[in-house]
């Protein structure tokens, strides 16, 4: 059975319960969203197995005992298959999340913890953990940027398999957000954090 850590709304850890238990009775816990970029200034997203919408490079739960790092290591790991390290992460923000399903009894209250960390350019080994994720998709941070922001009507990706690599078109609708969100609200910060970083290390790289 898996356990979380619990927190009251001030991110005070008060215990620990069963995961089913946290969200039956909608009780505060923490979540990791990891994104991985590399120094082209690329982003990757993975694409969900469920609705081949994209969403973060990899996602979830930060289990009992857990440090966000040590979350952040592990799902990347377990949904594509890369072993990172974890201690090169760049945190972003913490989003307080709060989502209902009352036909369902299901109740999310999430410190989701936003990490970011870079992938070596020209990277392919993906593995992934195809009950969760079908592919990783991978474009310029920038074109995905305007694409959200309605500068541009579609922009072209690569879509990463086990199979291979090939070049697909992709628009707003391509992204998994909730009923309550926009795509540009939920992934423009990201996007914007590693044209930052990107540029920056572009700049202090020295001259050949």
């Amino acid at each position: 059975m898996e356990y979380l850590d619990i927190y009251d709304e001030y991110m005070n850890k008060i215990g620990q319960e069963p995961r089913d238990t946290v969200h039956q009775n909608g009780l505060w816990h923490k979540t990791v969203h990891c994104w991985m970029y590399d120094d082209d200034a690329n982003v990757y997203f993975q694409e969900r197995s469920d609705s081949s919408k994209l969403y973060t490079t990899a996602s979830g739960h930060v289990l009992a005992g857990e440090t966000v790092r040590d979350a952040f290591r592990r799902e990347i790991m377990e949904e594509i298959g890369v072993d990172t390290d974890a201690s090169t992460a760049t945190p972003l923000q913490i989003v307080f999340w709060r989502q209902d399903k009352d036909a369902k009894n299901w109740h999310d209250r999430a410190f989701a913890h936003v990490y970011m960390n870079r992938l070596p350019t020209g990277f392919m080994d993906f593995h992934f953990q195809s009950t969760e994720v079908a592919a990783v998709v991978r474009m310029r941070a920038k074109d995905c940027a305007d694409l959200l922001m309605g500068k541009i009507s579609e922009t072209t990706a690569t879509r990463i398999t086990q199979n291979g690599a090939n070049s697909v078109t992709i628009n707003v609708a391509d992204f998994l957000v909730a009923p309550d969100e926009t795509a540009i609200i939920k992934y423009g910060y990201i996007l914007q954090s590693i044209m930052q970083v990107t540029a920056k290390q572009s700049k202090n790289s020295p001259c050949p």
